[in-house]
């Protein structure tokens, strides 16, 4: 089953248990997604790596949510968001450990030949794109720089 037709299954389940804020999620997911294969260049159909990319994106505004909500006292409303958060996690892979993500761009560095932070932008180009959906974009550029600086 790809991605768009468990989506579509989640949807219906949600409807039928009167899940409110799972159904809302998913009905957000579902949007992306059709903009996403109307868009100018696309042809119409959308794979599981870009359902993805989606679904990150839209976690991550989740979280940056929760957290201004947090800071300016409105706890419900943080509540909610992180509610969402917690379901367009379950579309995600499993987040790499940090060994396994210093492990994985150590290989990469040693791949590339790169030897310092000015070779930053070749790795960060090989690990962005083998690390997708496995990894947030800011610890990785975070354990590159840290890796290269070492």
């Amino acid at each position: 089953m790809n991605l768009v037709e468990q989506i579509d299954a989640d949807l219906k389940s949600a409807m039928l248990a009167r899940d409110e804020v799972r159904k809302l999620t998913i009905r957000g997911i579902k949007k992306e997604i059709i903009e996403a294969k109307t868009a100018p260049g696309a042809n119409g159909e959308v794979s599981d790596d870009t359902i993805l990319k989606i679904v990150a994106k839209l976690l991550k505004q989740r979280k940056d949510s929760a957290a201004i909500y947090s800071e300016q006292g409105r706890v419900d409303l943080a509540e909610n968001e992180l509610a969402e958060a917690a379901v367009l996690e379950t579309y995600m892979p499993k987040q790499m450990s940090a060994e396994e993500l210093d492990a994985a761009i150590r290989d990469m560095i040693a791949q590339t030949g790169a030897q310092g932070p000015k070779d930053m932008g070749k790795v960060m180009g090989v690990a962005t794109k083998k690390l997708a959906g496995k990894a947030e974009g800011r610890v990785i550029s975070e354990t590159v720089k840290r890796l290269l600086n070492a």
